[in-house]
């Protein structure tokens, strides 16, 4: 099974020190699992453009410890570049490579974005198809007056109010972070040095004034020549070659030619292929003509080596003949899996016209259900530890009254952990209960039977933590000891009696279940 990847291309304000640009790579490059496989650095536009690659976590990690450290060293009251700008770290793109989707990208855009707003104040856009609003899907939009403008607006303009962070920007400036398809970043030179026809022609090439659909342009002076600098979003359906002739005649009518062209980052390979296709007129042309990826198919059809014996899954353990993992486990992995069923409700409700009014309900569930997730997975093996807490004391030598006394209090102490531990899963199990509870009452309806069920598995969750919380607590000599724990085991209990009324009248009157 392919490894999930994703391609991360944080734009930084700074190009023209070098000293600052490999501090913040080496805050990429020090993050286990990402690779980076381009660094672009424009004197002109003094703007660094960084592609790396890697599972999601690592790379929403390494996002972060770049944008904490770009926002150290950058100080925007000081930079100029032709390249408009608003932030230290301008703009942060997740895009999908292999095995993670979109929703899981906004997803990463989302977290990252409170993150850097919650600790380290710089306030946080979102765009593109992390966008929280229609208007804020466009770049443009949101960077319109850069850095200076959005100084003074963003005090006074509530529109102007950022998705995460405070509205007051700082010296770093403000982030946008989203999630997209993957984008060519595509400079054309031509053979003047006057700027106002580069301008001219990314007027007429954009898809803001009338030109090509997934087209952003604009013209402007570097090294000595006018370019045509532009943003290619959706290269399958307004292909680089169709960009390329267009600015070609654009240019003609002014009597002037295309100098060259550069690629800023990286291209896919099919963009590529489909502008040498159409150069070449290749009309019969097949992917599979091509020599390495014939050999690729090749190679990575080779015969699997022998695999070792599959590890033990948790069932497997559960059902062997040993008392840990036992109920307590159990009943963290049954909330573990409601959560989990949480998320998919609600990642099944964004998204969808039907669905946007509640939309701002689902992306917290999301949060808090994954948060939740991780916790009760964690839950899993800190109940069995906290058993075998139990064996080892019961293992202690007793052959002396010191030794008896020194078992004794061991053994209290152990039981006393092993009824804390499952109260915690119990209080969790709670909160994973209230989330089926809005998922069944607002999410998308064909998906309500799921979270019926997460509410099921939730409830078997508080109900097995419950009894292995009463079942330690009367195991202590001092009962003192166990009397705060059942006080507060009584009171989670009756916490979710609302939440269970929700889920059935949400199964009974959106869709007739019972």
């Amino acid at each position: 099974m392919p490894s999930p990847l994703v391609e991360c291309i944080p734009n930084f304000s700074e190009a023209r020190r070098p000293e600052i640009v490999a501090q913040i790579v080496h805050a990429i490059q020090a993050i286990a699992g990402v690779q980076i496989l381009d660094q672009h650095s424009d004197l002109d536009h003094n703007r660094t453009v960084v592609t790396y690659i890697g599972a999601p976590a690592a790379v929403e990690e390494a996002a972060f410890r770049a944008i904490a450290r770009a926002a150290e060293l950058i100080d925007l009251n000081h930079h100029s570049g032709e390249h408009p700008r608003m932030g230290a770290t301008d703009v942060v793109p997740f895009v999908p490579i292999s095995d993670t989707s979109m929703q899981e990208c906004i997803e990463m855009a989302r977290r990252l974005g409170k993150r850097v707003g919650s600790e380290l104040n710089i306030p946080v856009y979102l765009y593109e198809d992390a966008a929280t609003r229609p208007d804020r899907q466009n770049l443009e939009n949101i960077r319109r007056g850069q850095y200076e403008g959005i100084k003074e607006e963003i005090r006074v303009n509530p529109e102007r109010q950022p998705d995460f962070g405070p509205a007051v920007l700082g010296p770093a400036g403000a982030t946008v972070i989203g999630a997209r398809q993957p984008l060519v970043a595509f400079n054309i030179y031509l053979a003047t040095e006057e700027v106002e026809i580069a301008q001219k022609i990314a007027k007429a090439v954009r898809n803001s004034s009338g030109g090509l659909r997934f087209v952003k342009a604009m013209g402007i002076l570097v090294n000595g020549r006018a370019q045509v600098s532009m943003n290619l979003t959706n290269f399958r359906q307004t292909p680089v070659f169709r960009v390329v002739e267009l600015v070609r005649r654009e240019a003609a009518r002014f009597g002037v030619a295309i100098h060259h062209s550069e690629l800023v980052g990286l291209i896919p390979q099919e963009a590529l292929i489909d502008s040498a296709v159409w150069y070449l007129q290749l009309d019969e042309f097949l992917p599979e003509q091509i020599l390495e990826q014939r050999l690729f198919e090749a190679l990575s059809k080779k015969p699997e080596l022998t695999r070792a014996a599959p590890e033990p899954t948790f069932l497997d353990q559960l059902a062997a003949g040993s008392p840990t993992p036992g109920g307590g486990s159990a009943a963290a992995y049954a909330g573990a899996s409601a959560a989990a069923l949480c998320a998919m409700v609600a990642r099944l409700t964004v998204g969808k016209k039907k669905y946007a009014a509640v939309e701002a309900r689902m992306w917290p569930i999301i949060e808090q259900a994954e948060s939740l997730r991780a916790a009760l997975t964690l839950a899993i093996q800190i109940d069995a530890a906290a058993f075998d807490g139990i064996l080892a004391a019961l293992r202690l030598p007793k052959t002396s009254p010191t030794e008896q006394a020194a078992r004794d209090a061991a053994l209290e102490s152990a039981t006393l952990h092993a009824a804390q531990v499952p109260l915690e899963t119990a209080q969790l199990a709670a909160q994973v209960l209230a989330l089926a509870a809005q998922a069944a009452a607002y999410g998308n309806l064909n998906a309500i039977s799921d979270a019926a069920s997460a509410a099921a598995l939730a409830r078997a969750a508080l109900t097995g933590a419950g009894l292995n919380v009463r079942i330690n607590c009367q195991s202590l000599q001092n009962q003192a000891l166990g009397a705060p724990l059942l006080a507060r085991l009584s009171e989670i209990e009756k916490l979710t009696l609302e939440d269970e009324k929700t889920i059935q009248t949400a199964l009974r009157e959106r869709a007739g279940l019972i």
